[in-house]
């Protein structure tokens, strides 16, 4: 083969090798960049959809159910409190006194032919109300109750701290030598008291006793028959 005609060939080899080199490259390239911008388009989208949605929908959710859950809360405490006065108001309940309230003590006196002062105070830390009623007071085994000295019921009264209560027994408003000897006095608050008290009180003799009211002050309590 001459020299000028293998020159032509090796010339025509490294063209068409070139041709196919290039061709190649430009595949790789246009695939390279078809692949980055499918990745591109397709992750960011939908990682910035989510990150909004997600956080919006979190937010709303707590706010909406804590705050209602609070006004719900505070609404239905403030209505249910106290007692209904009628007019629209509630007022808080105060607490009757137990006969386990109070610390008790009698003393005998001389006026109106003698009889038996009740002396009440409220337990250290204790406030409590005494009825507007008269003190249940009983003698002996058989339960003799005393009747009201008065004719009237007098004014609940507020027991707390060093304020004291007065209630005056006769325990014999009879005549005669009529009657029964005890030593003891039974007292409660109202004839429901579940802890009614025994007072010792000396030798008395019982007949048709009475009691006056709670009062505030002793010389209010004597029991004038």
């Amino acid at each position: 083969m001459s020299g000028n005609r293998r020159k032509a060939l090796l010339v025509s080899a490294a063209v068409v090798g070139g041709a196919m080199l290039m061709t190649a490259c430009q595949d790789g390239d246009a695939a390279t960049d078809t692949g980055t911008a499918q990745s591109s388009s397709s992750a960011t989208p939908v990682g910035d959809a989510a990150t909004p949605s997600g956080s919006t929908a979190a937010g709303s959710g707590q706010g909406t159910g804590k705050g209602s859950g609070t006004t719900g809360k505070g609404t239905e405490d403030a209505a249910g409190s106290g007692a209904d006065t009628g007019n629209g108001k509630r007022e808080p309940v105060e607490q009757s006194c137990g006969a386990n309230d109070i610390s008790w003590s009698t003393r005998s006196e001389t006026q109106a032919g003698g009889y038996i002062l009740i002396i009440a105070k409220a337990k250290p830390g204790i406030t409590c109300y005494l009825p507007a009623a008269l003190p249940t007071v009983a003698f002996g085994s058989d339960g003799t109750q005393a009747g009201p000295a008065e004719q009237a019921v007098g004014k609940q009264i507020k027991l707390s701290g060093s304020t004291t209560a007065y209630a005056g027994v006769n325990p014999k408003t009879t005549n005669g030598n009529g009657g029964k000897e005890l030593d003891s006095i039974i007292v409660g608050v109202g004839d429901d008291d579940p802890d009614p008290v025994s007072l010792p009180v000396g030798t008395i003799t019982v007949e048709d006793p009475v009691v006056t009211n709670w009062h505030t002050a002793p010389a209010d309590a004597v029991p004038f028959s």
